[in-house]
C-alpha cells in the first residue's frame, strides 16, 4: 500500500515484509505486547485492568520516549487481522474493561478490520495526538474513548523533541475531531464509556509549554466535557542531556497543578511523583501476542 495515514503523509510504499517512510512499518499490524494494564487513569484501568495492545513503530520521534524499543527500534511481531481479533477476544476473556490500542495510527486499516462486529467492551484509541483528521473520521463508530497526548504548544520545542514543528495545530484539530465523535465524557460505575481524556506530560524546565497546553484545553472545552490528565512521570532516557537529563522538580509539577486548577480544569487526574520510574514501563516481550 501507499501510505498517507498520519500527518507525515510520506506517500511511502508499505509491503507485507517491509516498510518505508517515517514509521518504517510493514503493511499489517506489528504488536509488542497484549496484556491487562493497571497503570492507566483510574477511569480506564478500573479494578481489573485495561486490555492494552502495544503496537510497534510510531508517527512521532520523541527523544524522551520510554517505549523506545518498540517505537523507534521496531521490536514486535507481525500478526494477521484474524490473530489481532483473537487478541482482543483473549483480553476481554481475561476481564479487560476495554480494548486499549496504543500507538495504533499507522495500522488503522487493519485495526478497523479486526474491530468488525461487537468487541463487547469500549475501544480506546491511545495516541500521541499527532493524527490526521481524515484518518480519525474512518474510526467513527468504532472507537468509544480517545486518549490523546497534547504534548506541545511550542512549535520550536515540538520540532526539537519530536521532529514535528506542526504538532500543536495538527493535534488540536485532531482532538477537536475526537470530541466531535464522542461528545462529552460518559462514565458508568467509575469507568469511562465514551469521551476524550487529554494527557499532558510535564517536561523538566518547560513549564510555559505546559501552561499554554492547559490554556488551550480551558478555552476550548466547558468544564467536565473532557478529562485532563497532568502527568509527572517523565523519566530521563539513556544519553539525555541538558534539561532532559533530570526529573521534573516537585515545585514544577506543583506549579502546573495549581495553574490547571486556576484555569478551571478540575475534572481530571494528577500523578504522584513516584510515577516517574522506569519500572512503570511494561516489558515488551511479546506477552499475549
Amino acid at each position: 500500500m501507499i501510505c498517507n495515514l498520519c500527518p507525515r503523509r510520506c506517500n511511502a510504499l508499505r509491503t507485507e515484509t517491509a516498510g518505508e517512510g517515517f514509521c518504517a512499518m510493514p503493511a499489517g499490524p506489528v504488536v509488542a505486547r497484549a496484556a491487562l494494564h493497571r497503570w492507566e487513569e483510574p477511569v480506564i484501568s478500573g479494578t481489573r485492568g485495561s486490555g492494552t495492545v502495544f503496537f510497534s513503530g510510531c508517527t512521532l520521534r520523541c527523544v524522551f520516549c520510554q517505549n523506545h524499543d518498540i517505537s523507534a527500534e521496531g521490536f514486535g511481531k507481525r500478526v494477521s487481522v484474524e490473530r489481532l481479533r483473537q487478541i482482543f477476544r483473549d483480553l476481554v476473556a481475561q476481564g479487560a474493561h476495554n480494548i486499549n490500542l496504543v500507538t495504533p495510527t499507522h495500522f488503522t486499516p487493519w485495526i478497523l478490520e479486526a474491530l468488525e462486529g461487537d468487541v463487547g467492551v469500549p475501544v480506546v484509541w491511545n495516541c500521541g495526538g499527532y493524527e490526521r483528521v481524515e484518518t480519525l473520521r474512518s474510526l467513527e463508530g468504532k472507537v468509544d474513548v480517545y486518549l490523546p497526548d497534547l504534548k506541545y504548544a511550542d512549535s520550536a520545542l515540538s520540532a526539537e523533541l519530536s521532529a514535528a514543528p506542526d504538532y500543536f495545530e495538527v493535534a488540536t484539530a485532531a482532538i477537536a475531531e475526537m470530541f466531535r465523535q464522542t461528545g462529552p465524557c460518559v462514565l458508568e460505575d467509575g469507568l469511562l464509556r465514551r469521551g476524550v481524556v487529554i494527557r499532558h506530560l510535564v517536561l523538566p524546565g518547560r513549564l510555559e509549554n505546559t501552561k499554554r497546553c492547559i490554556d488551550w484545553v480551558a478555552r476550548t472545552f466547558r468544564p467536565g466535557e473532557v478529562l485532563f490528565s497532568l502527568m509527572s512521570q517523565y523519566t530521563p532516557q539513556p544519553g539525555a542531556t541538558g534539561l532532559l537529563a533530570r526529573h521534573v522538580r516537585r515545585s514544577e509539577y506543583a506549579a502546573a497543578v495549581e495553574y490547571m486548577g486556576n484555569c478551571g480544569i478540575t475534572e481530571g487526574f494528577c500523578q504522584e511523583r513516584t510515577s516517574a520510574r522506569a519500572e512503570y514501563t511494561p516489558p515488551f516481550d511479546l506477552t499475549g501476542v
